[in-house]
């Protein structure tokens, strides 16, 4: 390659994530964000006009549509995955307004801004050189091999090269094909890499402009890609960590980077229910959300392991990025320079776990005449012309996270079952930096592919916590009672701790330790306070470990999600009284129902959201009298024969500021028949 094609990036902090969808859903392609489309909101930006809501399940579409009515909002867009509603808002209402106002709905379990994330690759000058990144020449590491600067990556490729491992890489696309299409009167042409011609690939998603082809526009998924898998040993250009394992193209951002939360989490969905094992996410911006914690939980439940990039808002920075803090679910990925200290740009906190090479275009310290960037090829970033192909020197935590990816794969190609053992390997076996042990800059260190390949876990017992059984919902304030089911089995004769937590707060609850005669299941009750629990859902973990003896245990990990309901008076249906109406040939029935408080008050102002069965199919709304009564009627039924059954089912109850108690031994459905 000549000098002169190692040109100047002027990458800048603008990338960012959008939407993926699965490939049988059709969506009206947008435009790319710009600041128009934007507005400042809390720690990040979000999506001006628009805002996330989840409703309680069993909540019905004429309910919804009625709410949304109230509202004076419209439906932009639903997830197949989650079920979540990206919804317009009227002219002249502000997202914070909005937001408030469907939290005071009993029938939504949250509602928030739609953030925006972006991926993470900081600007400077790069030019053609060497993937010191992978190579390993100073201090020695006690965990084997040695590290200088590098991943230690050449000694594993003897022990594992990635086969039949699935990354996803949750970006702006690969260069993966030759593909030509024409957009808004205008044709498109997209190229292979040429450096990943001997690439596999799975079949991706284009949710940009919403086809199976999930080729790249930006010049960034390419380089993370290329990072992860490129093709190796071919005589060719550079190489890549996991070169057998196959990447899964799911394009999330579009030309310029941008991206919302409702469209990284449908990625992530998509990716999970087909087949990633490992999910990269070179992105992240300001903002917890609801919806993006809840997509990482699922790809964390389903068995994948999320890599994130930790963020790259510079030296005097600690501000978390999500998704990479979401930690319970989330590797959340630093990045380092050649002589191992973090680069400049590199986010720190609690939140981080690791740290990899992520490069720094402005030095020489390896003095090979290059700058020292993370090198992959892709097209030239700053024409975006999709045919112009080079080797580009990126930095950023971008830059890194794929170096964490690739190393997962080996692992898991190598035998590594789930992510909680996949981030065991790469945590105990990291090199360490900074202060001893964990800490804020480095996580536990810096990634080492050969000691984690090498890595002697403990032996593997068949040890479980086979469910955790908790309340669907529950009132902020008030105990939740919790039951964990545990057995100790098999050849595992020590006795072990069962540790239930709030995952999504991070709050511990209580531990029972399990004895080892017991090797039938039992069940530990718990009690959670919720006192302190956020609103919205909440994961609750339960988790095995050894009190002596063995330990890594298998099976160790039940989960389940309760919704937390802000503080406020409960109401329930008293009942719902049945009648008939007759007008000449006309029959219809009428359904009177009363709410009332948990003392039998009645409650006037409620909504009552519902629908007929039998002879009518209709939906019904109206709103309480001082009596705490609404009489609801079904459409006419002409001449309507003796055993003519109208059934009147009550899909919600809404009133601002009250919860509602729809308990399975309370009346939610009746029935009349024409005598």
């Amino acid at each position: 390659m000549r000098k002169q094609e190692a040109r100047a990036v002027a990458l800048g902090f603008v990338l960012c994530a959008v939407l993926l969808l699965g490939a049988a859903v059709q969506v009206q392609a947008r435009e790319n964000l710009s600041s128009s489309d934007l507005t400042s909101y809390g720690p990040g930006e979000a999506m001006a006009g628009e805002i996330l809501v989840q409703f309680n399940p069993g909540v019905s579409s004429a309910a919804i549509d009625a709410i949304n009515r109230v509202h004076g909002t419209s439906v932009a867009y639903r997830s197949p995955f989650a079920g979540f509603f990206r919804l317009r808002l009227p002219p002249g209402r502000g997202v914070a307004e909005m937001v408030a106002a469907y939290q005071r709905q009993s029938q939504v379990t949250y509602a928030e801004p739609n953030f925006v994330r972006r991926s993470l690759t900081a600007p400077n000058d790069p030019y053609y050189g060497y993937q010191w990144n992978f190579d390993d020449s100073l201090s020695p590491n006690p965990y084997g091999g040695a590290n200088g600067g590098g991943i230690n990556l050449e000694p594993a490729w003897d022990m594992s090269s990635g086969t039949g491992v699935i990354v996803a890489v949750i970006d702006t696309g690969i260069a993966y094909e030759n593909y030509s299409e024409r957009v808004r009167n205008r044709k498109r042409t997209y190229y292979q890499a040429p450096d990943l011609a001997q690439t596999d690939f799975a079949p991706g998603y284009d949710f940009v402009n919403n086809d199976l082809h999930p080729n790249d526009d930006n010049s960034h998924g390419t380089h993370v890609a290329g990072t992860i898998a490129q093709s190796t040993a071919n005589a060719l250009g550079v190489a890549g960590i996991a070169f057998d394992a196959t990447l899964m193209p799911v394009k999330v951002l579009d030309a310029n980077g941008s991206g919302t939360d409702a469209e990284v989490a449908d990625g992530i969905y998509y990716a999970v229910d087909n087949g990633a094992d490992v999910l990269n996410l070179s992105l992240g911006g300001a903002g917890s959300s609801t919806t993006l914690g809840n997509a990482v939980a699922y790809a964390y439940q389903h068995g994948a392991t999320v890599v994130c990039a930790a963020g790259n808002e510079g030296a005097g920075s600690n501000s978390p990025s999500y998704p990479a803090a979401y930690d319970a679910y989330c590797i959340a990925v630093a990045a380092t320079r050649y002589d191992e200290t973090r680069a400049y740009y590199s986010n720190y906190g609690s939140y981080v776990d690791i740290a990899a090479p992520g490069g720094d275009v402005t030095v020489d310290q390896n003095g090979d005449g290059y700058v020292d960037g993370i090198l992959q090829n892709t097209f030239n970033p700053n024409t975006r012309n999709t045919g112009d192909f080079g080797y580009w020197f990126f930095q950023g935590t971008s830059m890194a996270t794929p170096h964490v990816s690739g190393v997962a794969a080996l692992l898991i190609a190598d035998g590594v079952a789930g992510p909680d053992q996949v981030r065991e390997a790469l945590q105990s076996t990291a090199e360490d930096k900074g202060a001893p042990g964990w800490d804020s800059y480095y996580g536990w260190g810096i990634v080492d592919a050969y000691a984690a390949l090498n890595c002697a876990l403990a032996p593997v017992h068949d040890v479980a916590v086979t469910s955790v059984s908790a309340p669907s919902s529950a009132v902020q304030g008030e105990g939740v009672s919790v039951d964990v089911t545990a057995a100790n089995l098999g050849d595992f004769t020590e006795s072990f701790t069962v540790t239930l937590a709030d995952a999504t707060d991070s709050v511990p609850i209580g531990s029972q330790t399990v004895s080892p005669a017991a090797h039938a299941s039992q069940t530990l009750a718990f009690t959670w306070p919720t006192a302190t629990a956020s609103t919205g859902n909440h994961l609750l973990r339960a988790e095995a470990s050894a009190v002596s003896g063995e330990s890594n245990l298998t099976n160790n990990v039940a989960t389940t999600t309760v919704s937390i309901i802000p503080p406020g008076q409960m109401m329930h249906v008293a009942g719902i009284d049945m009648a008939l109406k007759t007008a000449g040939v006309n029959t219809a029935a009428l359904a009177t129902v009363t709410i009332v408080d948990g003392g039998g008050t009645a409650v006037s102002g409620v909504g009552v959201f519902g629908h007929w069965s039998g002879a009518s199919s209709d939906s019904d709304t109206g709103l309480t009298d001082g009596a705490g009564r609404v009489t609801l009627q079904s459409n006419n039924v002409k001449r309507a024969l003796h055993g003519t059954t109208f059934t009147f089912t009550i899909d919600s109850v809404s009133l601002a500021g009250w919860s509602y108690d729809s308990g399975s031994n309370l009346e939610t459905s009746d029935s009349i028949s024409v005598p």
